[in-house]
């Protein structure tokens, strides 16, 4: 083992360091106001962040995966409706559209993106297709002006999966703001990333944000009267005040991001990897591809450096789903979830840090030792 400090997949003490007085201050002021639910500080935060968003409307909730139910849940999906989503994600995307009693169609991905690919989208659409639940995996948008006309053209609602893609932007619209949904996370490693639990959903309409409203609060908008089924999901005063200090940050932390994903990218350029590509990435992760993948893991382990696997197994392949009919080919998701391996990005990396990850990865590759490629291109391409 490298007898050098261990180079964790993400340091939330290096990261929050610089702001520690700020989050102090913003703790001490929630303390002392004595109101823990749904206060000011959560309607200043869903305030501020619909704005750098540019939102119409923002619904704070407890967290990444309510997000998904609950814009699932006030979009009116159900038993007999079918959502189209990717095979390659976090198990909380295809989760949540059970939950709410709707069947998860999935639809291939993109090798170059790991994003759905829209081709694959328009043949998975039947009769009872009702909405396109699109991923912007990993920080990188996906072709989202592509899927909106998709969805428009055949009268589905689109709903987006922004929980790594925060501060992403196309054509200079951010994330979240394509569909008639977008659903964030704020889960502690996320781009912005709170001190627990937390989440939000973008909307549309003021309508469709009043449901949230509803849904979130045990389906109540008046006090001890229940409109609806709903759910207990809200954002508390402490989160949301410590996620006010982090929002004022957040384009420095994406910059911070994408000059680490600089500096992999310029010393893996070449080497035997398939590299991240796509316009307006935001490196919640620096994911590549390798035939030896598990090799690279095991020989980063042995110099002290962390990375991971997202995601081993794809959705379709999860025992839990096991019954689910497979309506195509899932051939790219399946070879890129064998491929893949995750490399350190975190705000406060150090360029130290940054170096001695690119260099290992390099040598890696250029040792005369390492196996020779088994022509991963032609592979992911079929």
């Amino acid at each position: 083992m490298n007898s050098k400090a261990m180079i964790p997949m993400v340091d939330t003490l290096a990261w929050h360091q610089p702001i520690q007085q700020e989050l102090r201050a913003a703790a001490s002021r929630v303390l002392d106001s004595g109101r823990f639910l749904m206060g000011e500080e959560v309607t200043a935060f869903e305030q501020e962040v619909g704005a750098f968003l540019q939102a119409n409307q923002a619904v704070s909730c407890g967290n990444g995966t309510d997000a998904l139910i609950l814009a699932l849940s006030a979009a009116g999906l159900g038993p007999g409706d079918e959502v189209i989503t990717t095979p390659f994600t976090f198990f909380a995307t295809a989760e949540a559209i059970v939950r709410v009693g709707a069947t998860p169609v999935f639809a291939d991905i993109e090798p170059e993106t790991f994003n759905m690919d829209p081709l694959r989208i328009q043949q998975a659409m039947t009769d009872r297709t009702r909405a396109v639940l699109v991923v912007h995996l990993f920080g990188l948008p996906a072709r989202i002006q592509e899927i909106q006309w998709l969805c428009e053209e055949h009268s589905l609602l689109l709903i987006e999966d922004c929980a790594q893609s925060f501060g992403a932007s196309v054509n200079g619209r951010m994330t979240g703001t394509w569909g008639d949904l977008g659903c964030f996370s704020f889960f502690p490693s996320k781009n912005l990333g709170g001190f627990g639990d937390g989440g939000l959903i973008t909307a549309k309409t003021e309508f469709m944000a009043e449901q949230l409203k509803v849904l979130r609060n045990h389906g109540s908008s008046i006090q001890y009267r229940h409109e609806c089924m709903g759910f207990n999901s809200r954002l508390d005063e402490m989160q949301a005040a410590l996620l006010r200090v982090k929002l004022k940050y957040i384009e420095r932390y994406n910059q911070e991001r994408k000059k680490i994903a600089e500096v992999y990218r310029s010393c893996l350029q070449g080497l035997d990897v398939l590299l991240p590509a796509g316009q307006g990435h935001v490196y919640h992760q620096f994911t590549v591809l390798t035939d030896q993948r598990d090799q690279l893991k095991a020989h980063l382990a042995s110099q002290g450096i962390a990375s991971a696997l997202y995601y081993p197994i794809p959705l379709h392949q999860q025992p839990v789903f096991r019954g689910l009919p497979i309506t195509q080919d899932l051939f790219v998701a399946e070879q890129v979830s064998r491929r893949c391996l995750s490399l350190p990005v975190f705000p406060g990396m150090t360029a130290a840090q940054v170096s001695r990850v690119a260099e290992s990865v390099s040598r890696f590759f250029l040792d005369e030792q390492a196996e020779p490629s088994y022509g991963l291109a032609g592979v992911l391409y079929k």
